[in-house]
């Protein structure tokens, strides 16, 4: 990289991520900003991340729903239309597509933390 400097994807994210929260943004846009990150990072991340989003709009767009569990609004798309909205509790209760994926991510990260 630059100056001799390599960084991996999941740094280079986190470089990112830092620099756009020094702005202090009224809008904050994290669009698959923790893709390159393991699961623990990534909910690390999002723990401290919590009270900064709290005083802004904040709009994260992921496939894991570990980084948006917490949000107040949740909106699921498929193939780019909205299929689902609502809060994390009732989307993992209702038996849809959210609720599909949030099974399969947990017996993912169940099995990668047996390994």
């Amino acid at each position: 990289g630059e100056r001799g400097v390599t960084l991996s994807g999941g740094q280079r994210q986190r470089a990112s991520l830092a620099r756009a929260l020094l702005l202090e943004p009224d809008l904050l846009l994290l669009d698959d900003t923790l893709s390159s990150v393991d699961a623990g990072t990534e909910a690390a991340i999002v723990r401290e991340l919590l009270p900064f989003m709290a005083e802004r709009t904040t709009i994260i767009v992921s496939h894991r729903i570990s980084a948006v569990q917490a949000a107040d609004h949740i909106l699921v798309l498929d193939d780019g239309r909205v299929v689902e909205e609502g809060h994390h509790s009732a989307l993992a209760a209702g038996g849809g597509l959210y609720a599909r994926l949030h099974e399969r991510q947990r017996l993912a990260a169940e099995i990668e933390g047996a390994g």
